[in-house]
């Protein structure tokens, strides 16, 4: 398909709408005042992953094989992503009486429990992961970053099918 970038070229954009994904995250906790609850960190982690292994694939350039590797690795990393996203967008639309109460903060979790636990108790969910704090055209930010992921899964299986 001639329509479609190199696979370099590819690889870059995958890298750069990461990296635009993670400054407007920064963006909002930082100048917004707008605080990540423990699934926006993991999302975060995932973005970050998906965009450095595109961004080692660009700059490695490899050949077949190898690509398919790159995109294989980006596309887990895009499916963890879309995981913790769906559960997060799926917790904002729990009704009231069912979402999770508040605990301690994923720090506390951090120093207090081994991986494994704090891994379960981010996907459980809390109260503050079910509560909308922005929106655009009507989505939650989670609601975007689940359509993103979507977009990056998408373009790393394009990546591994690819015959050029």
């Amino acid at each position: 398909m001639t329509w479609m970038p190199a696979p370099r070229l590819t690889n870059l954009l995958i890298a750069l709408v990461a990296a635009l994904a993670m400054a407007a995250a920064l963006y909002l906790q930082h100048v917004d005042g707008l605080e990540p609850c423990p699934l926006c960190i993991f999302q975060r982690i995932a973005v970050m992953a998906t965009g450095l292994v595109a961004l080692a694939a660009a700059l490695h350039g490899p050949g077949a094989t190898g690509r398919r590797i790159y995109g294989g690795l980006t596309a887990l990393a895009a499916t963890v992503g879309l995981i913790v996203a769906g559960r997060h967008v799926w917790l904002q639309h729990l009704p009231p009486d069912q979402v999770p109460s508040c605990g301690p903060g994923l720090d506390y979790w951090l120093e207090a429990l081994p991986l494994k636990d704090v891994v379960q108790q981010v996907f459980r969910g809390s109260g503050e992961c079910a509560k909308v704090d922005w929106t655009l055209l009507g989505l939650s930010l989670p609601e975007w970053t689940l359509m993103m992921f979507a977009g990056l899964l998408l373009a790393a299986g394009w990546q591994m099918l690819r015959r050029d």
